[in-house]
């Protein structure tokens, strides 16, 4: 705790008046969504270790404790708070600009919110009590026109690139800076009060029913204990640096189960600093006990109580800092919020300890450990986050838009509903996933993640491979339970029933947080995923992607996931009816638009397909390369293929003669001239916007092109023309499909006309790498601003549409904003192969 001059916040951050609203935020487009209003704020909390939220107008409302289940909800108790004395008066306010909705804490005083509306943010009429700021991992409050002093809060998470331990703890730091400005002494405290909240995150339904939502998606109740404290209890523990409060519960079990550990709060202590605290007052009550004599002189009564809470009862802690600032004085204060949940618990009795248990152990009484620990190491772990976000943040040639958007983005690595297990010896690094979304709640979707996975390729290379892993494992294994699928639900169609997972058929996710992650895959049921012509393809990319985007040298890796590569290739095979070389379209959505129906060879899958042929064929080379370190690193795993020189050198035989064959039917079949048609059977016109995507991946990956460079020009200015200028002027994004003069081919279309933030992202990467980078960036520039001006921060959505409505909230596509970085980085401006820039 030292004289420091106050944090400096980045220019490039996204900010907001402190509580200042929406005049017209965007709305869920279908009633089953989840639509949690525009107040979310930058998530705090390691991967897989759960983690909150703090919106822009100061309260705690998001809480992913509880692996993959979402709560947004206000604890009104979960807050800072500052007295200020200066000269002959003195306030003191609760930092959230919103009265707690059910008449709790009555006596305390509310921030002042920011105001003037939306509209008129420069006009003489607007007036600020402070900004919030985000630039992921770092987000900070600085409090302007109501205090004497300045006040800054930095709140983050020990998150950086190529960190897999500290990116894991289950901790946040909130480091205040406060600064006299006047000629005058001035003194405050700040306080921060926790309501003990142990137990509250586990499903209180062990074997919830699975249903089908309205939109044809697999859904469970999930009903948390929120409220239920009896037995949680809170202590005082400190030692010669640090004084902490630890929220507990009487009756925790050995091992311990979901839900059960603590919470806690601590600060160091320091001589010219008072420090107040009461170890149990009552959240639920007029917040009288702890406000009359904070509000008072900024202190706290010193009350010890560590009776367990009755049946009913809620309790909670608070501590306060009260100190002196003379003029022109600047103090640094720092807070740990540390909690230690080690369990996450699938279906029943399907458990899995968090990765931080690895470096804290699993008693799930090691909150204060955590606790200590941040406040021993936050300035070391602020001068590494800076140290990783730096040299982006100095590169000229990046507007500030983008940087903002490129970190802010990462959030969903946070509350994406993330898990990150412990290791084991099969899992060094232990195993890794994240959510599709909120509303389609299942891991890792395939085809999902073929955009959305870059930050996690070039930011944490060990968890990316975890994750292609794990479909490597699941492609031999099949499941032959029927489920009815849901596309046809909806549709009123007569239902159609299919076996959960074919055997060498890739699953579309790894499976959802109500049954066992990794291991019972294929969880949606909306498509027959079985029947899908990309997931195969974006396995065998991927695969490849990770291996030469991260030193080209773990041959292991490529070993590992060699004979999933063999089989699911030869399952999508079959689907190559008339053997012309290129797996066909079904008619029904069968790819990743999974309501939009493509018949016979389509440009996107057939896309896929090449590029997969020319990744598989790469493959070969590399294990024939490496044979003999190939077998000396598997032992005796059992990949058979690779026992023999003679076997690969077939299996590249065969994939040669697939793409030699593959190839000009492609541009037969699809090539009109100016652009690539959507299939080769429906007569459609429509211009699809990602239908260069195999082309995009096969030049990303130093592959021969899949088309020509001419056609391959010609088509994107086609679709930059149709799908971006034409549709609304540019304003939203790209749409994902319109006919050449912008307009729609069926004005009820869904995914056609909508634009899908991820997709937009892409084919802004493909427009980078192809020399475009002016109509690139106009175009992720549109859909940031749809993003983040219209409440959708931090929690951005698969689809937007024209009438300000959006679907599918938190959604994993859109990371691949990271490939728009990943080819400037490259320098792949001109239209020749770049040589990729390697991670790890």
């Amino acid at each position: 705790m030292t004289k420091l001059p106050s944090s400096v916040i980045p220019s490039c951050t996204w900010s907001r008046p402190i509580g200042l609203g929406w005049d017209k935020p965007y709305t869920v487009r279908y009633a089953s969504n989840i639509d949690d209003g525009p107040w979310h704020g930058m998530p705090l909390g390691g991967f897989g270790a759960g983690c909150i939220g703090r919106s822009s107008r100061g309260d705690f409302n998001l809480w992913h404790i509880d692996g993959g289940e979402h709560i947004f909800q206000n604890i009104p108790a979960c807050q800072f708070s500052v007295f200020e004395s200066f000269g002959s008066s003195s306030q003191a306010y609760a930092l959230c600009t919103e009265p707690p909705e059910d008449g709790s804490l009555k006596s305390w005083q509310w921030y002042p919110a920011s105001g003037g509306g939306e509209k008129n943010l420069t006009s003489s009429s607007q007036f600020l009590t402070g900004t919030y700021h985000a630039l992921y991992p770092r987000s900070w409050f600085v409090y302007e026109g109501v205090f004497q002093a300045n006040l800054t809060c930095e709140q983050f998470s020990p998150i950086w690139a190529a960190n897999y331990q500290e990116t894991s703890y289950p901790v946040a730091v909130f480091v205040w800076t406060a600064h006299n400005p006047t000629d005058a002494p001035i003194a405050l405290s700040i306080m921060l009060t926790w309501e003990n909240m142990v137990g509250w995150f586990t499903n209180a339904l062990k074997s919830p029913e699975v249903r089908l939502r309205d939109d044809g998606s697999p859904v469970y109740e999930y009903q948390p204990r929120l409220g239920e404290s009896k037995g949680n209890f809170n202590l005082i523990v400190e030692n010669s640096e640090f004084i902490g409060f630890e929220l507990a519960r009487v009756g925790v079990t050995e091992p311990v189960q979901e839900g059960e550990g603590q919470w806690c709060i601590a600060t160091p202590k320091h001589p010219k600093v008072e420090l107040f605290y009461q170890t149990r007052w009552n959240p639920i009550g007029t917040g009288d006990d702890v406000w009359q004599s904070f509000a008072q002189d900024g202190s706290l009564p010193n009350y010890v109580d560590d009776t367990p809470s009755c049946e009913g009862e809620q309790v909670g802690v608070a501590v306060a800092l009260r100190f002196t600032l003379q003029p022109g004085e600047t103090l640094e204060i720092p807070f740990a919020l540390a909690w230690d949940f080690p369990v996450t618990e699938f279906a029943s009795q399907i458990t899995y300890y968090r990765r931080y248990t690895d470096f804290f152990g699993r008693s799930g009484k090691n909150a204060w450990a955590i606790a200590c620990s941040a406040l021993a190491q936050y300035q070391t772990w602020q001068q590494q986050i800076q140290s990783w976000q730096q040299p982006i943040l100095d590169r000229q040639d990046l507007p500030d838009w983008f940087k903002m958007a490129l970190f802010n983005e990462l959030y969903d690595l946070t509350s994406g509903g993330t898990l990150w297990s412990a290791a084991t010896k099969r899992d060094p690094v232990g195993q890794f996933a994240v959510l599709e979304c909120l509303d389609y709640r299942w891991y890792e979707s395939l085809d999902v993640r073929l955009y959305g996975s870059f930050a996690l390729l070039m930011l944490f290379p060990e968890l990316e491979k975890a994750v292609i892993r794990a479909f490597a494992r699941a492609i031999p294994k099949s499941d032959e339970t029927p489920r009815v699928i849901g596309y046809y639900y909806t549709n009123g169609a007569e239902s159609q029933m299919a076996v959960r997972k074919a055997a060498g058929a890739t699953p579309h996710d790894l499976g959802a947080p109500n049954e066992h992650v990794w291991e019972k895959t294929n969880y949606t049921s909306y498509q027959d995923c079985n029947l899908w012509k990309d997931l195969s393809c974006d396995f065998v990319l991927q695969v490849y992607r990770d291996f030469l985007l991260t030193g080209a040298d773990d041959v292991e890796f490529l070993a590992e996931c060699w004979n999933a590569i063999v089989q699911t290739l030869d399952y999508l095979k079959r689907f190559d009816k008339d053997g012309d070389g290129i797996p066909e379209n079904s008619g029904a959505p069968d790819q990743t638009f999974d309501d939009w129906r493509l018949l016979g060879v389509s440009a996107y899958c057939g896309g896929l397909w090449l590029a997969a042929l020319e990744a598989a064929i790469a493959i070969c080379n590399v294990l024939l390369n490496n044979h003999q370190n190939s077998k000396v690193l598997l032992g005796d795993l059992g990949v058979p293929s690779l026992r023999s020189r003679a076997g690969l050198a077939v299996q590249k035989s065969i994939y040669e003669t697939w793409l030699a064959q593959s190839r000009p039917i492609y541009q037969e079949k699809l090539w009109n001239g100016q652009y690539y048609r959507l299939d080769s059977e429906s007569g459609s016109d429509v211009v699809m916007a990602d239908q260069l995507c195999g082309q995009f991946y096969a030049r990303l990956l130093a592959l021969p092109d899949i088309v020509p460079v001419e056609c391959a020009f010609s088509a994107l200015k086609t679709i930059y023309d149709a799908c971006f200028l034409k549709f609304y002027n540019g304003k939203f994004g790209a749409a994902n499909g319109v006919r050449p003069d912008g307009s729609p081919e069926n004005p009820n279309a869904t995914h056609p006309l909508e634009i899908w933030t991820g997709i937009n992202f892409g084919l802004a990467a493909i427009l980078v790498q192809m020399g475009m980078k002016d109509e690139a960036f106009r175009m992720a520039d549109a859909v940031v601003q749809q993003v983040y001006d219209n409440g959708l921060q931090f929690r951005t959505p698969e689809a937007i549409t024209a009438v300000g409505t959006f679907r599918a909230s938190t959604y994993l596509r859109a990371m691949a904003i990271w490939a728009i970085y990943l080819v400037m980085s490259d320098e792949s401006s001109s239209p020749t192969p770049p040589v990729p820039t390697r991670f790890g």
